[in-house]
């Protein structure tokens, strides 16, 4: 009876294959055929504009703009500087146990988020109608002669910077556990050794992406200071645009200079957030120039060999 039943034509039949049909996203298609006609339509606009654009590779390297934008990088490098320096205390100061300290710095980064960067810069520029003269006892001259344009945009930016420095500190060493700074307390260390030796290295991880993204923030930032008459790269463009008439051009070029700078340091904080992720992730993901590598690799084996003759 089971022989009968196995040899049966029903059973001799294989089972029909299953075709699995692909999911058609028509809504990404749409999305982006609008998205290429937006693309063309600005590029057809920007083509049919009033623009020399054989200016811009005239003037990308000119010596006005080059002092201009190492300007820039320089002011933006020790405006940053004092930012993480005066930040760090201010974090410091603020997990304090002291409510003297820890208001001190809560006023402090209450008044600098809370007032635009340019104002204070123009506060600083114009402080000797203030005070006319800068008595420390050691040191007197008159404020016009102390302020100069440098010395303005470092503290208009640096102090304004320690603000937000100092609330991504606070992040990061409270990302810390507890534990950590009870267990060296445990081994004898001081308060300021923990944090030194302990937390700081630990908390690193989660303050260096914010922090780098701060940076490039202070990059764009630094152009505020054309107000003071910092000859920074947006002053000197514009003193160009006053002579040639070609301000959209030197605009161009300032745009130009800003997105290869941040680039450049946008590089170097991928790989600075690459090095302090080490401890937190087992495995590291691989740097854009190991994926381009094996992207070549895998191009290269789907390559067909060539057939001799």
């Amino acid at each position: 009876m089971t022989d009968t039943l196995d040899k049966s034509p029903a059973a001799s039949v294989p089972p029909e294959q299953i075709k699995a049909i692909p999911v058609r996203h028509y809504g990404r298609w749409v999305a982006g055929a609008v998205v290429i006609a937006i693309v063309v339509l600005i590029g057809v606009a920007f083509s049919n504009a009033k623009i020399n654009y054989s200016i811009i590779p005239q003037y990308l390297f000119d010596p006005t703009i080059v002092s201009g934008a190492w300007t820039t990088l320089y002011i933006s490098v020790l405006a940053m500087v004092l930012g993480v320096a005066l930040g760090v205390i201010l974090a410091v100061m603020r997990l304090s146990s002291n409510p003297v300290t820890s208001t001190v710095a809560w006023f402090y980064i209450w008044f600098f988020r809370g007032t635009p960067v340019l104002v204070q810069l123009l506060l600083w520029y114009n402080i000797s109608l203030v005070f006319p003269i800068l008595n420390l006892g050691f040191y007197k001259d008159e404020m016009n002669q102390v302020m100069t344009p440098v010395l303005t945009a470092l503290l208009g930016l640096g102090l304004n910077e320690a603000a937000y420095m100092s609330e991504i500190v606070r992040a990061g060493i409270q990302s810390v556990d507890e534990g950590q700074t009870e267990a060296s307390h445990a081994l004898g260390m001081t308060h300021a050794k923990t944090l030194r030796r302990v937390v700081l290295p630990q908390a690193m991880r989660v303050i260096v992406p914010p922090t780098g993204n701060e940076y490039i923030n202070m990059l764009k930032t630094s152009s505020l200071a054309y107000a003071v008459q910092l000859p920074e790269l947006i002053k000197k463009a514009t003193d160009i645009s006053s002579t040639s008439l070609a301000v959209v051009e030197m605009y161009f070029v300032a745009c130009i200079w800003y997105l290869f700078l941040t680039t450049i340091f946008s590089i170097g904080q991928y790989y600075v957030e690459r090095r302090y992720a080490r401890g937190s992730t087992r495995n590291l993901p691989p740097t854009p120039l190991q994926r381009l590598r094996k992207n070549l690799r895998m191009f290269g084996s789907f390559r067909r060999p060539e057939v001799a003759r």
